[in-house]
């Protein structure tokens, strides 16, 4: 018999799929733009898949959660509290440190006419892309304590 808990598992990982998998080349997306125009291109679909992000991220926190209060073991687990920790700190990091980095990213891809890619976005681009970086970073280290469960 399937467990309401073996369903929020199901729920759990198939929301990290959905949720991290995306997140992980939302970088690499908008490096393959050459002009203006492929850049504006890339930058629409890292919307669409930003999309899937945060929607795979939501359910990963509410799953996450509600396997910790059906099993309250969970939260003197290092791994699970320290997972949740970064979760949060990685979710803090989207509003704190990516969006304002990425307004003005925004604002040249609106503004700047002609298809040559301009030395500004490059130096804008590099920092966003520096803190995503780093946002991939804290995800590996949720998936491998996840995975591995060492304390």
């Amino acid at each position: 018999m399937i467990t309401f808990y073996k369903v929020l598992v199901f729920v759990h990982i198939f929301s990290a799929i959905i949720g991290m998998g995306p997140g992980f080349i939302l970088t690499t997306v908008v490096k393959s733009g050459n002009t203006m125009t492929e850049l504006r291109h890339s930058y629409a679909i890292r919307h669409t898949l930003h999309i899937f992000v945060m929607i795979g991220g939501t359910l990963l926190l509410i799953t996450g959660l509600l396997m910790g209060f059906l099993n309250p073991s969970l939260f003197r687990m290092g791994w699970y509290v320290i997972s949740l920790v970064l979760f949060l700190a990685a979710l803090a990091i989207g509003p704190l440190v990516l969006s304002p980095r990425s307004r003005p990213v925004k604002a040249l891809l609106e503004s700047h006419q002609g298809e040559e890619i301009p030395e500004e976005y490059y130096q804008l681009s590099k920092v966003l892309f520096r803190y995503e970086h780093l946002e991939n970073v804290i995800f590996i280290i949720i998936i491998a304590l996840m995975i591995l469960k060492p304390f």
